[in-house]
């Protein structure tokens, strides 16, 4: 079960939109990510470079976490909104649900729950 202080250090990177070295900080070197229903990707590693390649598609990234996150004993969840503006100047506005599983300090297994509509560029 990760400590308070654990997730609002989380919940802090993220929102620096420090997306890489949260994922290099917080999660397990096995840990799982899985958008909807889609295969995991499985793997920091992996995490970490498919994270890097999205980040480099954008301009700027605002993070927002809509409090409060729940917890339950190793299970959280947190509600995002991320903001993206890409290299091309299209803007997006995402809310989703990040669904954790933590093992420990660590986040182990991690599913979002998001409309992909959501992706439509704002006019």
């Amino acid at each position: 079960m990760p400590s308070a202080a654990t997730l609002e250090r989380f919940i802090a990177q993220v929102e620096r939109n420090e997306h890489v070295e949260a994922i290099e900080a917080f999660y397990a070197p096995d840990a799982s990510m899985q958008e909807n229903n889609q295969p995991p990707r499985k793997g920091r590693d992996v995490l970490v470079t498919n994270e890097a390649k999205v980040m480099a598609r954008m301009k700027s990234v605002k993070s927002t976490c809509v409090r409060p996150v729940f917890v339950n004993g190793d299970l959280v969840v947190i509600r995002w909104i991320f903001e993206f503006e890409t290299l091309d100047g299209k803007r997006t506005r995402i809310e989703e649900l990040a669904y954790q599983r933590w093992d420990g300090e660590s986040v182990a297994e991690e599913k979002f729950f998001y409309d992909p509509a959501q992706f439509q560029p704002l006019p």
